[in-house]
């Protein structure tokens, strides 16, 4: 078993009366890819920022690479790579200098920095770009160079919040190969994104985070597992709801009933045959359906079925 690189304890930060992160813990060994999912103003980008020593938490423990973060600051920053949700860039340097900047920042020098500038631009793809200005890259360009910026330095720890954002199908795949072979070279890393495929792709396990708490944290397929074989939303009539809802339940692959406002939604073992059971019941009793929506067993139907929101709202 791998030992824990990030250890989190109680986590708490506060905007006022606004509580941002809520007493999460969390554990995340040496070579895996964590992913943090969880509708906007969840607490995502604060918690990563706290991690990457950007904001104070106001309690609660972090131990990154066994330093612990508010007393060794100085042993863990050296350690840990961020690239940010915002292109952390100067526009009108070019991408050496860019790269150039931020690896003095991090101590490195002379022909060693000259190393890494050159090998950072190869992994981005824009060697050949080297001396252009970041102000005429595309979006994708951008977001390779944010990224090998977060890396000159070649941290044990990376923290990639929304990584992908805006950018072009290509330049998303090469992000993707990226990822992976970090993770093959043994790096850690923790990754914070809106789309599913990304994490069913690249992360070992995955955390779902609202208000603020995280509700479940699994791998992908065990998170799938939760939803069993798919839930399904019907509405009804209001004076049928109730008469409707024991008749539901013993219908063959209905597992559980629970009424939602004019809705019931349904836990099913296989969602199709209980569709069919539940339309065939409707039938008889001539009782309409006025609205149908079914979650087929994947990460975005386990995200809807916790959090009940979609992710961009």
């Amino acid at each position: 078993m791998s030992s824990a690189v990030i250890e989190v304890k109680g986590l708490v930060k506060r905007y006022g009366d606004r509580v941002a992160v809520n007493g999460i813990d969390l554990s995340i060994v040496e070579g895996e890819i964590f992913g943090l999912l969880g509708p906007n103003g969840a607490g995502k980008t604060t918690t990563i920022s706290i991690l990457a020593s950007l904001l104070a938490p106001d309690g609660g423990e972090v131990r990154i690479c066994g330093y612990e973060l508010r007393r060794e600051a100085r042993r863990v920053k050296p350690l840990i790579g961020f690239v940010p949700q915002e292109l952390a860039l100067y526009p009108t340097l070019s991408a050496r200098d860019n790269l150039t900047f931020f690896g003095r920042i991090q101590g490195l020098q002379g022909s060693l920095l000259r190393e890494r500038v050159a090998s950072a631009l190869a992994v981005a793809g824009l060697t050949d770009r080297a001396k252009d200005a970041v102000q005429t890259f595309s979006g994708g360009m951008k977001r390779r160079l944010n990224i090998a910026v977060g890396l000159i330095h070649q941290p044990r720890v990376l923290f990639l919040d929304e990584p992908t954002v805006g950018v072009d199908p290509q330049s998303r795949n090469f992000i993707f190969e990226h990822v992976e072979r970090l993770k093959a070279q043994g790096m850690t890393i923790l990754y914070t994104t809106h789309y599913m495929e990304e994490v069913e792709r690249l992360c070992d396990r995955v955390a779902i985070m609202d208000e603020g708490h995280i509700l479940v944290l699994d791998t992908p397929k065990g998170l799938i597992r939760l939803l069993g074989g798919g839930i399904i939303y019907a509405g009804f009539p209001s004076d049928c709801v109730v008469n409707l809802l024991p008749s539901i339940q013993s219908l063959p692959q209905v597992r559980t009933v629970s009424p939602q406002d004019t809705r019931l939604k349904i836990e099913a073992g296989n969602s199709s045959l209980a569709l069919l059971a539940l339309i065939d019941l409707c039938n008889k009793r001539n009782i309409p359906i006025l609205s149908l929506e079914v979650l087929e067993p994947n990460l975005e139907s386990v995200f809807l079925h916790l959090t009940g929101r979609r992710l961009r709202e």
